[in-house]
């Protein structure tokens, strides 16, 4: 497996690396740590090129010196550009399988921020993509994942994706699907004299059905690899955002896994809608799956 870690001089970078040292990895896996120089503008007065450029080669070198003291294969490269870009492009000549970045950075001295650097990342690498988020006072890596799925084929990549890395021993997994009702559905609910019982009955049936579906590949998948595997359903009158952020933190996952699209239109369950919106506001890291 193929890894690029973007980095800044953050401690929020510094995280992402002591994560990625703390997973365990498919043999022959790799590691490339990216630092990327953004335009003079984006300096301070009183750092040169040069320096800018000598600080950049230090972080990558010790950066990969790090992830090899885990017994990695790393190594670090620095390059100049806009980060977005730079990184995005890095991804696709390496033909990485995996981005590691973290969701804050150095202010707006770099931009390094969730929602410019690390969202373009989200939105248009043409790998998977992990955000990564560190909580006060936990140590680094995975013990709990929460698997959202829609039943799709890109939610049961995101199964695959999980079922096929080695994790800790004891490592503790949900599979959670939402069942999302139809917009005039739930509009007919606040409406009584226009409410069509059947009809609503019918959805509210056609949804859990696709739900239990959805929960029940993810588990024949994922069962392979976890001894147990928990499930969870939830019924909502509106986007399943809040309903897997809600779920993640009452459970206290570490990692929720979604895949980068889902099902058109009823469902909803795309990128820039759920899986964007999942990884934009979740408390703990984030992959999207491609």
């Amino acid at each position: 497996m193929k890894v690029l870690v973007a980095v800044d001089h953050s401690e929020a970078s510094q995280s992402v690396l002591k994560e990625v040292a703390a997973r365990p990895w498919p043999v022959k896996s790799c590691v490339e740590v990216l630092n990327v120089v953004e335009p003079a503008h984006m300096w301070t007065m009183s750092e040169t090129v040069e320096n800018a450029i000598q600080r950049s080669t230090d972080l990558v070198h010790r950066g990969a010196e790090e992830l090899r003291g885990w017994d990695l294969e790393a190594g670090g490269v620095s390059l100049k550009g806009d980060a977005k870009r730079v990184i995005l492009d890095r991804a696709k000549e390496t033909n990485a399988d995996f981005v590691f970045v973290g969701s804050q950075g150095v202010s707006a001295l770099t931009h390094f921020l969730l929602g410019n650097v690390a969202s373009a990342v989200v939105s248009h690498a043409p790998c998977s993509v992990e955000i990564v988020r560190t909580k006060e006072g936990k140590l680094p890596g995975v013990h709990k994942i929460l698997l959202a799925t829609d039943g799709s084929e890109f939610s049961e990549r995101a199964a695959r994706s999980i079922a096929e890395r080695p994790w800790p021993k004891g490592t503790e997994i949900e599979v959670l699907s939402v069942v999302e009702l139809h917009l005039a559905t739930t509009q007919a609910l606040f409406e009584p004299p226009f409410v069509d019982n059947d009809q609503l009955e019918q959805q509210r049936a056609q949804g859990m059905k696709r739900a239990e579906e959805a929960v029940a590949s993810a588990v024949e998948i994922l069962s392979k690899s976890f001894p147990k595997v928990s499930e969870s359903i939830s019924v909502l009158l509106g986007g399943p955002r809040s309903v897997i952020i809600d779920e993640a933190d009452k459970w206290g996952a570490d990692l929720i896994v979604v895949g980068s699209h889902g099902h058109r239109g009823f469902e909803r369950f795309l990128l820039g809608s759920v899986s964007e919106g999942v990884a934009r506001h979740a408390h703990c890291s984030v992959e999207v799956i491609r």
